[in-house]
């Protein structure tokens, strides 16, 4: 009984999210802003902590590699991948800080950065926002519905219609794939 009643509770937060025309808009305007940045050249760069940082990694690994089909890559990286950078960054900066350095070192203007926070509340993701802003990046979050700091500091905040953690990070990779197939249909053929 537990297993069929967490499934409804994802597919309730799924169904909220597709009745939300407002939500759907700001989906199609992530999707929209990530094309204009590799048709111009530029990059898509992704944090998060814990299963955001998974999340993270999973869509620039879909973007970078490739998602429906065979394809050239784009230009897209997790900030959290190079651990030797992480740690030496947080022992000598502070945590709140891996991010933001890193964008520092690889964002350019045009450039997007997407930051993922269930809470919208993570100092090490805000930051990093607040730095792509200064060095004239686009800034896309992705929260829970309270969109906190993050939404605060991003261009566009998708928020997810739910407080739960797991259901929030579930519609997360929803979106980040729904980003993926649209960004690769737009700028490929299939082969």
């Amino acid at each position: 009984m537990r297993i069929e009643k967490i499934i409804e509770e994802s597919i309730l937060v799924k169904e909220k999210i597709l009745i939300d025309k407002g939500l759907i808009s700001e989906i199609e305007k992530s999707v929209d802003i990530c094309i204009d940045t590799f048709r111009s050249k530029g990059k898509v760069l992704l944090c998060g902590n814990g299963g955001s940082a998974a999340d993270a990694q999973h869509i620039a690994a879909e973007l970078s590699g490739r998602f429906n089909f065979d394809r050239e890559p784009l230009f897209a990286e997790a900030l959290h991948v190079n651990s030797s950078f992480v740690t030496a960054v947080a022992n000598d900066y502070g945590y709140d800080q891996i991010f933001s350095r890193m964008v520092k070192a690889a964002g350019r203007a045009g450039d997007v950065l997407i930051g993922i926070s269930t809470s919208g509340n993570s100092a090490s993701v805000v930051n990093a926002l607040r730095e792509a802003k200064a060095l004239g990046m686009k800034t896309v979050g992705f929260t829970g519905e309270a969109g906190g700091k993050v939404a605060e500091v991003s261009d566009l905040c998708i928020k997810v219609p739910s407080t739960n953690t797991a259901r929030i990070q579930e519609a997360h990779i929803m979106i980040g794939h729904i980003l993926c197939e649209m960004v690769e249909k737009e700028l490929f053929t299939e082969q």
